[in-house]
């Protein structure tokens, strides 16, 4: 564990340039940022579907014409990010610890402290946008695409158990009535984890739309007559 608190400057990658945070973060402030580290990175966001299995509809990151990187340095990647994430709280005046540890094939970088509020922002999305620029301030040291996962507070935690236990229980409707369900608009994170639960319960799921309205449907098994979809708005 790294701590950090608004007085302790590690000298990482400033911030400044990239998030224009002075004193307090908002959505917007970062929402614009997070424009750029999309142009940058190559839409990295959908990165967090790479993971296997994709789910039908959620190839967006597959490039089959790319050639294969080589094996990312996760320990160095964690610590680019954690140096970003450190100098981001000294500009912001923010107090908070840093974790780093790998989830699977890629490295996660959490926050924890009681005042984080700021960087989690509705629904996740300061967050996101916090990710995304993350991401970009480790393609540009390493020049390779990063899968980073940010975490503030628990939020991604908490919010897979959410969206596990709606994935199940949509899972369970459409089961029960052959009627497919489209869910509310997710991000790619929430989107695969809908999927993986959907797909635990045996049924299938595709997603449909453009960003940032893309959401999940949940369709009932192979064979079984369908009716007009219902859902949320």
């Amino acid at each position: 564990m790294v701590a950090v608190t608004g007085d302790d400057n590690s000298g990482g990658p400033g911030p400044t340039e990239s998030t224009g945070v002075s004193g307090a973060i908002s959505a917007d402030d970062l929402a614009t940022d997070q424009g750029v580290a999309a142009d940058g990175v190559d839409d990295m966001a959908e990165g967090d579907e790479e993971s296997a299995p994709i789910a039908e509809g959620d190839h967006d990151a597959v490039d089959a014409g790319e050639d294969a990187p080589g094996a990312p340095d996760l320990e160095q990647e964690s610590e680019i990010a954690a140096d970003y994430i450190e100098g981001l709280l000294d500009v912001a005046d923010l107090d908070g610890d840093i974790d780093m540890d790998v989830d699977g094939d890629r490295p996660l970088v959490s926050v924890v402290g009681a005042t984080l509020t700021e960087l989690i922002g509705p629904n996740g999305e300061v967050l996101e946008a916090l990710q995304e620029l993350t991401r970009l301030a480790v393609h540009r040291q390493t020049g390779a695409r990063s899968r980073i996962m940010l975490d503030v507070g628990g939020y991604r935690a908490r919010r897979r158990q959410e969206l596990a236990e709606l994935g199940r229980a949509t899972a369970e409707e459409v089961s029960r009535t052959g009627v497919p369900q489209r869910l509310e608009a997710m991000t790619p994170f929430e989107r695969k984890v809908v999927h993986d639960a959907v797909a635990a319960a045996g049924l299938r799921s595709e997603s449909e739309g453009e960003e940032p309205t893309r959401r999940v449907v949940v369709l009932p098994a192979e064979g079984a007559v369908m009716e007009p979809a219902g859902g949320q708005g």
